[in-house]
């Protein structure tokens, strides 16, 4: 896929998630291949300007992290071009408009899915967004309020006009939860109304969703969120089935929860490590029949070193060979 001079290859897509989508799992994502496009956790644009993105952990990266999207959360177009600049400096490769995200604190704010209700605003946004960079832009969305074709038709023709380059359709509602099965039929519905790429989110879990949800939708691409923390090497499997990418190697997954503690234990300031290794152990747990085992005794650690004993207890376990060869005594 090719957006102006940014490559997606394959047109796999991190989802942007809070607390989540920070450093330490991009580089597993990508240590593990099969990502076209990696993304930051939602940004506000108000602060952008004056984050250090060296010791932030929403702008922390490191340099096997590209090509990257950063997300943009925004209520107020004059936040956008002194925002537009900062991603500029931080090496952006592409910006993404949160107009979906149904979160009470995010749509307190005008934001996310309460900014989408407003039309004339979000042709402001978009606009003056569009001014203000030549990167890649794209839009992140629900599919509505309510399933009215005509009215999520036209909305994603207004997203195109104003200059949207690609469009990000999250299968459901923007009060249904994530225990309702997604409307793949209506991301359909949205890619029949425009001529730019329409990646398809919501619902993907394992290869065979990753099928279905392409005949379905006819989506251009695919963007997988909570699956990328419980498996990061899905996006791998999904190159190599649907994509023709190489055959990925076997899974170690004590050697992956490893990786992930020891990034964030030598890139993130010491207060931010243990709350996003709980965000990630949350998800990454039900890889396991009593995973809750591990996410729950994670959850009581006060700290790194009480995460790694528990850890490792944990997996010599279930995974004792796996575990011996990655994660030596204690």
């Amino acid at each position: 896929m090719q957006i102006k001079d940014l490559h997606i290859s394959p047109p796999l897509f991190l989802a942007p998630m809070a607390g989540v989508t920070h450093s330490g799992l991009r580089t597993i994502i990508k240590e593990c291949g099969g990502v076209g496009l990696l993304s930051t956790e939602m940004l506000s644009a108000r602060r952008l300007p004056n984050e250090n993105a060296t010791l932030s952990p929403l702008l922390i990266k490191s340099p096997i992290e590209t090509p990257m999207s950063y997300q943009m959360l925004v209520s107020d177009p004059d936040d956008i071009p002194a925002a537009m600049e900062a991603l500029h400096r931080y090496g952006a490769q592409a910006v993404d408009l949160n107009l979906g995200c149904p979160a009470p604190a995010v749509r307190r704010q005008g934001a996310g899915s309460k900014l989408s209700e407003d039309l004339d605003l979000v042709r402001k946004v978009v606009s003056t967004a569009r001014a203000a960079t030549d990167l890649p832009l794209s839009a992140k969305i629900r599919i509505g309020t309510e399933l009215n074709r005509e009215k999520l038709q036209n909305f994603c023709r207004m997203l195109a006009g104003e200059g949207i380059d690609y469009l990000i359709v999250h299968g459901r509602l923007q009060k249904e939860k994530f225990c309702r099965p997604p409307r793949w039929e209506w991301i359909g519905v949205a890619k029949e109304a425009v001529d730019i790429p329409v990646i398809a989110n919501g619902g993907i879990f394992t290869v065979a969703d990753a099928r279905q949800c392409l005949d379905i939708t006819g989506a251009d691409g695919l963007m997988l969120g909570r699956a990328a923390p419980q498996k990061p090497w899905l996006f791998a499997e999904i190159h190599h089935q649907l994509y023709g990418g190489p055959v990925p190697p076997p899974v170690n997954k004590p050697a992956l929860y490893k990786r992930f503690i020891d990034i964030l234990e030598a890139t993130f300031p010491a207060g931010r490590q243990i709350g996003r290794t709980k965000e990630f152990s949350h998800y990454f747990a039900r890889n396991y029949s009593f995973g809750h085992h591990l996410g729950s005794r994670v959850q009581s650690c006060t700290s790194m070193e009480q995460v790694h004993h528990v850890a490792r207890a944990f997996f010599m376990l279930q995974e004792p060979e796996a575990c011996t060869q990655a994660w030596p005594a204690i």
